[in-house]
């Protein structure tokens, strides 16, 4: 019955998410308050968040030469025009910019980490 739930809300994100619309919009449209929307969001992140430590292992097994370092830094205006050595990626709130040669496997990685978010 959990799965099923978790299936459930997953999707709902995904609609909000694809609809273009702020929660508090698209819980109305809905009807479902804007608290239940969060809830379901942490216990589907939460879910993942198990379901990925299982599938790579306890903390201890995991080496450290599989993590890509990530320099975060706060919301930094947008030049009008990025070097085609750059790419650029928005998800919600948060803008991704890299280099041409950043490996694409891990930037592919690092997207489907963000996008599930």
């Amino acid at each position: 019955m959990t799965e099923y739930r978790l299936t459930n809300w997953a999707k709902m994100i995904h609609e909000r998410d694809c609809s273009g619309l702020s929660v508090s919009a698209y819980c109305e449209n809905i009807g479902i308050a804007k608290h239940v929307y969060y809830y379901r969001l942490k216990k589907v992140r939460e879910a993942a968040c198990e379901e990925l430590s299982r599938s790579q292992g306890t903390p201890s097994d995991i080496k450290s030469d599989v993590f890509t370092k990530v320099e975060l830094s706060e919301a930094v205006p947008l030049p009008t025009s990025i070097s085609r050595k750059h790419v650029c990626f928005e998800v919600s709130d948060l803008r991704l910019i890299a280099g041409s040669d950043y490996p694409i496997d891990k930037l592919t990685e690092l997207l489907h980490v963000v996008s599930s978010l």
